[in-house]
């Protein structure tokens, strides 16, 4: 008898032996070492071999700027998460629908008699980047690819979805992700080989599929209907806390190699490759970045320099690096609204009631502040929460970083976007929303608990993600070389999805009835500066204060809303060191009447199509450095989660419609970029 238990014991931990081995074997990791990142820096920077040359003058020129539209933030299956939640669309699916065409939401499981949602734009985008992740781009095309050294790994098998863990169904997506992010900025050895080669060759193949699928849409004709970026995301998290980019290139000469998170292990890492490979390195390629999600950044994403421990030289040299790299900031997407946010301890001024927009954190949420230190969790919606979450801040601490050390690294524009993983650039409908992940293409999903993000298992509910928004760029042609110019100089603008046309001028003397004159835009750029500029100083003879002009058009597809007011916001360090700001209405009236039936979603009230107000700042002090950007409100309209609630009998709606916290209505609204007033120095 003891005999047979020893055999049993003995054959139990052999068992046990050979299974720790395997997975030890399956869960091997490749140490990142640097080593990597100082090859990336030699990478071949060009066009692909077979790729089309030159671009024909567009046909339509426009003196003083027309407002384009598109999309900078653009996932496929090619992105990791995208195939972990089951999306099959490719970057041509992705371009095909940015032009207009539609697309079925197809999931991978579908059968072929199913029929998949279609989704489509009602008016094509005029420009557009698919900004896969760099990370695991190599892995996720391993395990996809049938016959692959790695197809047959273990984590391959969990990623597909062959192999699924005992957890409920709702949360296999997230199963998935973590099968690749486990790894964290190490690779697997089991699916990269020994030293990681595999993944970094497979990445730089799909990265080409990437690129000839960039240039095949690209318009080169004089039509210049449709103008392509290539583009990616670099996505890095430090304690679950967002600090990803979008990367665009400016024309087809790109690095042929990414630098990922796995590599440029820092923002400022990603910066320097930016810079010695591209943008110095080679004088056909050019590249900015945009930060985005930094609400989820936990202080993060624009932490002053002049606070931490390096020299100045050092602090000096990184903001000029990231003012030379970051001329954009993403301020709304379908993770949330990254302008604002009230409540925060150390934001001083009235409260701005819009700050609570679009909010995954509800604005009830008692959230405690991190003051200038920064916390952790953020991508998990836990955690404290910063000024330095928020763009209108970030500008702020970059007008006192100017003082400090010269240089302005938060100089930034405003663009929006959508965050598509499905492929879906700008479906920002309200009225007809399909969700932007895939699994919440169903309405039962996206009313219902969990959110789908990596570590936020129970931190939130999709009903709190919104339908995003679209990037718009003045520029005098749809061309890369126009429009990569003006988002340099940072001419652009963001929207919550509506394709409202906002303009914001500023100049130390104007025409009193300049909004009235039918060469208002001509005046304006020969007198004046646009948004994304810095005010030049002011003579001794000028007024006591700079004057502003913004105005805006409505959207005019069928079905679009009007225009509510303009407001410019105003944010400063006062001489206490404080942040400080004010929202001023310069335009139209908050008071108009406007207003939305609960119970069809029928807007009514007045309201403008277009709206022009000339304003100058009565609290100006010019001893004090100020940045000034002009915000656009729709009238009151249904929010998508309101229409998908209404779409349910009543005794059958689920109990996310019930919840107090969750808006029932919407503002839509535009940013435009910023303008700033530095003071003239002391002699």
């Amino acid at each position: 008898m003891l005999k047979t238990v020893l055999v049993l014991f003995g054959s139990l931990l052999a068992c046990l032996v050979l299974a720790g081995l395997w997975l030890r074997f399956e869960f091997e990791r490749v140490k990142a070492d640097g080593s990597t990142y100082e090859a990336l820096l030699q990478v071949p920077v060009t066009g692909l071999p077979e790729a089309a040359t030159g671009q024909s003058q567009c046909n339509q020129q426009y003196p003083n700027n027309n407002a384009w539209f598109g999309a900078l933030h653009v996932h496929t299956a090619a992105s990791y998460d995208a195939t972990a939640f089951g999306v099959t669309a490719t970057a041509d699916d992705a371009y095909r629908f940015g032009r207009g065409e539609p697309l079925r939401l197809r999931l991978r499981g579908d059968t072929d008699d199913m029929m998949a949602p279609q989704l489509e734009i009602s008016s094509p985008l005029d420009f557009m980047a698919v900004t896969d992740h760099a990370e695991s781009l190599g892995e996720n095309r391993l395990c996809l690819t049938p016959g692959s050294e790695a197809y047959g790994a273990l984590v391959c098998r969990v990623f597909r979805g062959d192999l699924q863990l005992p957890v409920a169904d709702d949360l296999q997506p997230l199963v998935r992700i973590a099968s690749q992010a486990i790894f964290g900025l190490d690779r697997s050895r089991r699916l990269c080989g020994a030293n990681g080669d595999l993944c970094r060759s497979e990445a730089v193949a799909e990265w080409q599929n990437n690129q000839r699928s960039t240039e095949a849409f690209h318009d080169r004709s004089g039509n210049c209907r449709f103008t392509t970026f290539h583009g990616y995301e670099y996505t890095l998290a430090e304690q679950s806390s967002n600090l990803h980019r979008n990367v665009i290139f400016s024309s087809d000469v790109v690095p042929q190699a990414l630098a990922s998170a796995k590599e440029a292990t820092t923002p400022e890492a990603l910066w320097r490759w930016l810079d010695e490979t591209c943008i110095e390195g080679e004088p056909n390629c050019n590249a900015l970045a945009i930060p985005h999600n930094s609400n989820w950044s936990s202080g993060r994403m624009w932490q002053p320099y002049s606070t931490g421990d390096a020299s100045e030289n050092q602090q000096r040299e990184w903001a000029s690096l990231r003012a030379r790299v970051e001329p954009l900031a993403e301020i709304l997407q379908v993770k949330g609204d990254s302008e604002c946010r009230n409540g925060i301890a150390s934001v001083f001024g009235e409260p701005d009631e819009l700050c609570d927009f679009e909010k995954l954190r509800p604005p009830s949420q008692s959230i405690a502040d991190c003051g200038e230190s920064v916390g952790s969790g953020g991508m998990m919606l836990q955690g404290c929460t910063s000024r330095y979450n928020f763009v209108r801040y970030a500008l702020t601490a970059g007008v006192a970083e100017r003082e400090k050390l010269g240089v302005n690294p938060f100089e930034m524009g405003i663009v929006a976007a959508t965050d598509t993983h499905i492929a879906a650039p700008a479906a920002g409908l309200e009225n007809g929303y399909r969700g932007s992940h895939g699994i919440d293409r169903e309405r039962s999903h996206r009313l219902g608990d969990q959110v789908e993000v990596p570590g936020g298992i129970g931190a939130g509910s999709p009903s709190r993600y919104n339908p995003g928004g679209v990037a718009g760029v003045y520029a005098p042609e749809n061309s890369r070389t126009a429009l990569f110019a003006a988002m340099q100089r940072r001419e652009t603008f963001g929207t919550s999805g509506p394709r409202i046309r906002p303009r914001f001028f500023a100049a130390w003397n104007l025409p009193e009835n300049l909004c009235q004159q039918t060469n208002m835009l001509d005046t304006a750029y020969r007198d004046a500066v646009p948004m994304g500029s810095v005010l030049p100083a002011a003579s001794e003879d000028t007024p006591i204060a700079p004057v502003f002009v913004a105005s805006a058009h409505a959207d005019t597809r069928t079905g679009s809303n009007l225009i509510q007011r303009i407001q410019i916001i105003k944010g400063w360090v006062d001489p206490q060191g404080r942040t400080q700001q004010r929202v001023y209405d310069i335009g139209g009236d908050a008071d108009n009447g406007a207003s939305v039936d609960p119970n069809s979603c029928a807007v009514s009230g007045p309201g403008f199509r277009q709206l022009c107000s000339q304003w100058q700042d009565p609290d100006f002090d010019p001893t004090l450095g100020a940045v000034y950007y002009a915000r656009v409100l729709e009238n009151p309209s249904c929010r998508w989660s309101h229409f998908d609630c209404l779409a349910f009998d009543a005794a059958a709606r689920p109990a996310r419609c019930a919840d107090p916290d969750l808006p029932w209505q919407i503002q839509e609204r535009a940013w435009t970029s910023p303008i700033w007033y530095y003071p003239a120095p002391a002699i």
